[in-house]
């Protein structure tokens, strides 16, 4: 034991400060904590200054970053695909058809080209059918008016195969249509001839 007697103060015994067992044991607390806890002693200390380090950012900011993060992204937070330069896509550009006309017929049109048809299919009618009447050996006649329906309808096909083209498309319906306006222009001189030999006709043209 130390003598302080030269000094004339009373001497104090020493007692060592031992970390013994009679402390109840600390239940292990997490990482997180343990490290909170050390930091917090370590400012407690004296002469000790605190380590400068990021700012802390408030949740409001982190919620704020991550928007402006998403804005950069699409639907469901996909990111987007970067836009080419315009200099890059000038080269590569598809080219877009447009198209220059009507994609269909107004109703005055097609009646214009269907009337305009028959009016040319009324005089072969009327024809084949005087020559018909009037001829002894009709073999001939009974021809040409096969050939003159096959060629209507074939000719309407054909024409109806063109795309992108409505006047053809209504012109091929009044070709296909010939044979019928051909008949329609025949059947008053067929009542003609018919009301030659009937007693009772109506205007000449229609029996009853």
């Amino acid at each position: 034991m130390p003598d302080f007697d030269d000094i004339g103060e009373p001497s104090v015994p020493f007692v060592p400060d031992f970390d013994t067992d009679a402390q109840p044991v600390v239940a292990v607390a997490s990482p997180k904590k343990s490290r909170l806890r050390i930091r917090s002693r370590l400012n407690r200390q004296p002469g000790r200054t605190k380590k400068s380090g990021p700012p802390k950012r408030s949740g409001a900011h982190r919620t704020r970053q991550h928007e402006d993060e998403l804005e950069g992204s699409g639907p469901a937070g996909i990111a987007q695909e970067p836009t080419p330069d315009a200099s890059a896509t000038d080269g590569a550009a598809a080219p877009v058809a447009v198209p220059g006309r009507y994609q269909y017929v107004k109703w005055w049109k097609l009646l214009l080209v269907v009337l305009g048809v028959w009016f040319g299919a009324a005089p072969v009618g009327l024809s084949l059918f005087y020559w018909w009447y009037h001829t002894i050996d009709k073999t001939l006649t009974v021809f040409v008016v096969l050939a003159y329906v096959v060629v209507c309808t074939v000719g309407g096909l054909m024409l109806s195969m063109v795309r992108r083209r409505p006047l053809i498309a209504a012109l091929s319906l009044a070709v296909m249509s010939g044979p019928f306006a051909s008949v329609a222009a025949a059947a008053p001189l067929y009542g003609y001839y018919y009301c030659e030999r009937a007693s009772r006709c109506l205007i000449g043209v229609i029996p009853y």
